[in-house]
């Protein structure tokens, strides 16, 4: 059942690759099948010590839209561990520190285009410390009462699919995790 690769066409894009590969299915038909390649990721639920949500609203280029979202980042580096990239991402786009970690687990935003991983976790025992945007980077940070943000995601106005992975993930796990 593997797909043999033929040859493989790199285009470097910024921070994204595009890869086109020439492929023989298993039923021996030649297939040109073609995906994104880029850095893995990470995505943060920050759970304030009232049980808050800190969410961040960021202007988003590709959508020309402000989006709902979970504090978020690229790993910079392959090697890198993905817990340092969420504690980095965390303080520079919320300005909080937290004081306990909880492993999500990962998840592939979409298997079928692009070869992404996104490792979630749960942030909490939450202290504030500043908040150091990236030049690119245009958010505003809000703290939601849980019932806030399942209204916000009801309604259709939170569509930040690591974010919904992260909180489905940490709703499902939230009964046998120690707080």
């Amino acid at each position: 059942m593997k797909w043999k690769t033929n040859q493989i066409k790199k285009e470097k894009v910024s921070r994204f690759e595009i890869i086109k590969e020439s492929v023989i299915l298993p039923n021996n038909i030649e297939f040109d099948f073609s995906y994104i390649n880029f850095s893995k990721g990470v995505c943060i639920l920050p759970i304030t010590d009232h049980g808050k949500i800190v969410c961040i609203r960021q202007y988003r280029h590709a959508i020309k839209q402000w989006q709902w979202e979970l504090p978020a980042g690229m790993i910079d580096h392959e090697k890198e561990d993905p817990l340092l990239t969420a504690k980095k991402e965390l303080e520079e786009e919320t300005g909080y520190q937290a004081q306990k970690w909880i492993p999500l687990g990962s998840f592939y935003p979409s298997p079928g285009s692009t070869s992404e991983e996104i490792y979630l976790f749960a942030a909490t025992r939450l202290k504030k410390t500043e908040q150091r945007l990236e030049p690119s980077e245009q958010i505003d940070l809000y703290t939601l009462e849980i019932n806030e943000l399942y209204h916000i995601i009801n309604k259709g106005e939170f569509q930040h699919g690591a974010g919904m992975a992260a909180l489905l993930r940490y709703l499902v796990k939230k009964d046998s995790l120690e707080i």
